[in-house]
């Protein structure tokens, strides 16, 4: 086991190199892309981008991730859930991105990956209930089917907030930077130091995706983060042996969280399937209904991100003042957002007009409350022949646009 200093100069040399990584490649993914057609058209005016966006900035990120990860942490078999795995969800990501596979197709690669895990014996065997000292060890009967859930929804809880610019890509990078504290503080050095090496992944990869952005990370990269972050969550905070091990990644993921609870729970009141494509996401709400513009509902819900985890940070160092003062203030952001959703899905709120100043210049007014989300076309060169839908919750921004 690597001593506390040697992995946090691990860490930080590891988001560095990540970040560099990712920083110098995603011009090269952006200009591969755009040589061989794999781009998304804007098909209709409700698109909000107005120029041919880039789709590989996934890709960018699976090597920023890969290569420090070879280098800095050790083969442990979460180091190789996350290797194997990870491959396997991002291929996934890329079938799906370019050639619109079924939904379930797409859920059947994201059980192939997370088997990968469970043979390699990565999942929540047991963790330490809230405010006690007690630890519940998980029989396999239990913890195969909790990991798969745990799993699944964190994949598909970070592929539903990517529809913003630089939304995706901002939550993973407050979340994995929280994560690798926390796993550090715990001595989970392995996956203290891949959190870091994620957190300047996606840190560098918000240079060209946040808004207007320059490429998009597709379900590629939203997948492949997903599955670094559920990894990293297991081994590393899970497992911990803080007395509120199994309330950290509940707050430090808590936006994604509620966002997807309150997908499900809306497609189920409207009888629709939860994987349906449409404008009731959060951030959808905050942009088409409360008028936001996306820089700031982008801003806001990094804000809320950031509070949440400050929280997180707080409980796992007990202090009573700050942790007391955040979560105050954690209800009432938590609270206020729940309450302008509600306003704003009701109607009860006048949006404004949001523009979105592309590499093309120009803008576009959002679509009209209560008009449905439409999605462009990804295409591969030659474009007018091969043209391909994409599907649900693609890309950045792409589930509005």
């Amino acid at each position: 086991m690597l001593d506390a200093p040697a992995a946090i100069l691990l860490a930080i040399f590891g988001f560095v190199l990540a970040a560099s990584i990712v920083y110098l490649i995603t011009p090269l993914a952006a200009w591969l892309a755009r040589r061989t057609g794999v781009v998304v058209q804007p098909r209709e005016v409700r698109h909000m981008h107005r120029t041919t966006m880039p789709l590989l900035g996934g890709l960018a990120m699976y090597v920023g991730l890969l290569v420090p990860t070879l280098a800095l942490v050790k083969m442990e078999p979460a180091t190789k859930a996350i290797l194997i795995g990870g491959s396997i969800i991002t291929f996934v990501g890329l079938l799906d991105d370019l050639l619109d596979i079924t939904p379930l197709a797409k859920f059947a690669g994201q059980l192939l990956a997370i088997a990968v895990m469970l043979y390699l014996n990565v999942r929540i065997a047991r963790f330490t209930l809230p405010l006690t000292d007690e630890s519940i060890n998980l029989t396999a009967a239990v913890s195969f089917p909790l990991t798969v859930l745990w799993m699944a929804t964190i994949i598909n809880m970070v592929n539903f907030i990517d529809g913003l610019d630089g939304l995706a890509a901002g939550v993973c990078s407050i979340a994995s930077l929280t994560f690798a504290v926390i796993a550090l503080s715990l001595d989970r050095g392995t996956m203290g130091i891949t959190a870091a090496i994620l957190a300047g992944t996606t840190f560098a990869f918000l240079r060209f995706n946040f808004y207007p952005a320059r490429i998009f990370m597709g379900d590629a990269g939203s997948m492949f983060l997903g599955y670094v972050l559920g990894v990293v969550s297991v081994q590393g905070v899970l497992k911990g042996a803080a007395t509120v091990a199994l309330i950290f990644p509940l707050l430090v993921l808590g936006v994604p969280f509620l966002d997807l609870a309150r997908i499900v729970v809306l497609r189920w009141r409207a009888g629709v399937p939860f994987y349906k494509a449409d404008s009731d996401h959060v951030h959808h709400a905050l942009v088409l209904g409360a008028g936001f513009s996306q820089r700031r509902a982008v801003l806001l819900l990094y804000g809320w991100c950031v509070l949440l985890s400050g929280l997180a940070l707080a409980m796992r160092w007990g202090s009573l003042a700050w942790s007391s003062a955040l979560g105050v203030a954690a209800l009432l952001m938590t609270f206020s957002m729940l309450r302008l959703l509600a306003r704003a899905r009701a109607g009860q709120l006048t949006p404004g007009r949001t523009t979105a100043v592309s590499e093309g210049g120009g803008g576009e007014r959002a679509p009209g409350k209560g008009e449905p989300s439409s999605r462009p076309t990804a295409t591969l060169a030659p474009a007018p022949t091969r043209a391909k839908r994409l599907g649900h919750h693609r890309g950045d921004d792409r589930a509005r646009r």
